[in-house]
């Protein structure tokens, strides 16, 4: 069963609706490949969701554990590969919070990020560095 449907709606622009949820979002071409780029592209999304994985699989461990993630924030950039047109390299930065975490929980939600199942099925050309800033 269909877990999005996505609607064109010209010039370069779709609307993308989560059906459990009925969350919209619209995407739209980025300025450099003749898009507005007034939303997110197809690859800023792609690049968010692995951020957003790992951030994710994060939180299951730190709430399984009693660990606070309140606070954490992400930094993502995407670097694009002109021949063939892909993402070439994407940077994610996790800003975490002063909460008092231990060495080895540090080590362990640092290796958890790294089994995001987006991290896991982008394809081995994409660069995917993760960088991890602990307060």
């Amino acid at each position: 069963m269909a877990t999005v449907k996505a609607k064109y709606l010209g010039d370069l622009r779709l609307e993308c609706t989560h059906l459990q949820s009925g969350t919209k979002i619209i995407t739209d071409a980025p300025t450099d490949n003749n898009g507005k780029g007034e939303a997110f592209s197809p690859t800023d999304l792609c690049s968010t969701s692995l951020a957003a994985c790992a951030m994710t699989i994060m939180g299951i461990y730190a709430k399984n554990n009693g660990i606070d993630l309140a606070g954490a924030e992400i930094e993502i950039t995407k670097k694009m590969a002109a021949e063939p047109r892909r993402i070439a390299e994407i940077d994610v930065i996790f800003n975490m919070p002063a909460n008092g975490y231990s060495e080895k929980e540090k080590k362990i939600l640092e290796r958890v990020a790294h089994t995001c199942p987006v991290h896991l099925s982008l394809h081995p050309d994409v660069k995917q560095n993760f960088v991890f800033n602990w307060q």
